[in-house]
């Protein structure tokens, strides 16, 4: 079969879908719908995967371009004729296929194009106009499924599956290199990896570090990541005088991450919209017990007292007591990590979940036309 894989740019994820995709024996095509360069993702593209150039990828999208993109699409189908279109976000690529008019049409939702894009106006418009339109939705939690039966979508096209995370790669383990080179041997090290935009909530991670280290003073925190909001997390770090008990480590290859999971004792994510996090995933798969927000994606995944515990989302005050629950809690860290990493081994195996998608395809196909 032949598939064109559209996107709206190359990310971790893409590579995930791309690198698993190259391995059947499909042809795959793939094509993105902005270049934002090596800012997303720096690993190639696996060989057996075929990029596909175009106009709009030179720039970023808006929708003024939208008839001339509309246009260009329409050329470049033709041409390719593939047997298939997989293409996410929603209101993106996927609507942009929905609005040409293709079938079949596989639309993959990313968790907040739904959960958070599709609230109201121009977003839950285009939403509800490319669900209309797509032969199946694949989506990665029950939370996003249910708000693609509320905005129309058929539950029986609806192929839910957690994209997972590598069982063998991200495992428990120790990492007692990195801790000894931070000086960290005996403290209580947290970690934060989410991107640092508003969406993620990691100044409400860094505003609850500082307030429980004015009682725990061996609490230490791994911050990885960077965005928008870096200016006011660092200079929030600084005035508060604990630059010496935060590593900033940046951004980390996928390759380096597992050794920053081996070397935390708890996770925290106080993000305001997810699907099944795949950094949740691979923080249990690595034995992490974790402190999450209470939002549903995470409530799939972390029971409290099983696997770690949550707190109301948006509110710093109710993760600072979160935090105070959870190191009162030490002792159970152990049982707690061990059950994480038996949940992700349960739900979480990409190798498993994968095969999901292919049957969607298969879904799709029959349905169509």
């Amino acid at each position: 079969m032949r598939i064109l894989y559209f996107s709206r740019d190359y990310t971790p994820h893409d590579y995930r879908f791309l690198s698993a995709l190259a391995e059947t024996s499909h042809e795959v095509l793939y094509l993105r719908l902005e270049d934002k360069g090596l800012e997303l993702e720096q690993r190639p593209l696996p060989d057996a995967i075929e990029e596909i150039d175009w106009w709009a990828v030179s720039r970023p999208f808006v929708w003024q371009d939208l008839p001339r993109s509309l246009f260009f699409l329409r050329l470049l189908l033709d041409r390719l004729k593939p047997d298939l279109v997989h293409a996410g976000p929603v209101q993106n690529p996927a609507g942009l296929i929905a609005a040409i008019g293709f079938h079949p049409l596989v639309t993959m939702s990313w968790g907040s194009d739904l959960l958070v894009g599709a609230g109201r106006g121009l977003g839950r418009c285009v939403a509800k106009y490319t669900l209309k339109r797509s032969d199946v939705l694949v989506c990665d939690c029950q939370a996003v499924r249910t708000r693609a039966e509320e905005l129309g979508m058929r539950s029986d096209r609806i192929v839910v599956f957690p994209w997972g995370v590598d069982l063998d790669k991200f495992s428990p383990g120790e990492s007692e290199s990195l801790r000894r080179d931070l000086g960290w041997q005996s403290d209580l090290v947290l970690l934060s990896n989410r991107a640092w935009e508003p969406l993620y909530g990691v100044d409400h991670v860094v505003e609850a570090f500082i307030r429980a280290s004015e009682s725990v003073p061996h609490l230490r925190l791994i911050l990885l990541g960077n965005g928008s909001q870096a200016e006011l997390i660092r200079e929030r770090i600084e005035a508060a005088g604990l630059s010496d008990r935060v590593h900033f480590g940046g951004q980390v290859e996928n390759d380096a991450l597992p050794e920053y999971y081996r070397a935390a004792d708890l996770y925290l994510s106080a993000s305001h919209s997810d699907g099944s996090s795949v950094s949740l995933m691979e923080a249990m798969a690595s034995g992490l017990p974790a402190l999450v927000s209470d939002i549903p994606g995470n409530r799939e995944w972390v029971i409290p007292g099983e696997h770690g515990w949550w707190f109301e989302d948006g509110k710093p005050e109710s993760l600072v007591s979160g935090l105070k629950q959870a190191l009162e809690h030490q002792a159970e860290f152990e049982s707690l990590a061990n059950r994480a990493r038996q949940r992700a081994a349960e739900r979480a195996d990409w190798r498993v979940n994968f095969q999901r998608l292919l049957e969607a395809y298969d879904l799709a196909r029959a349905g169509s036309g």
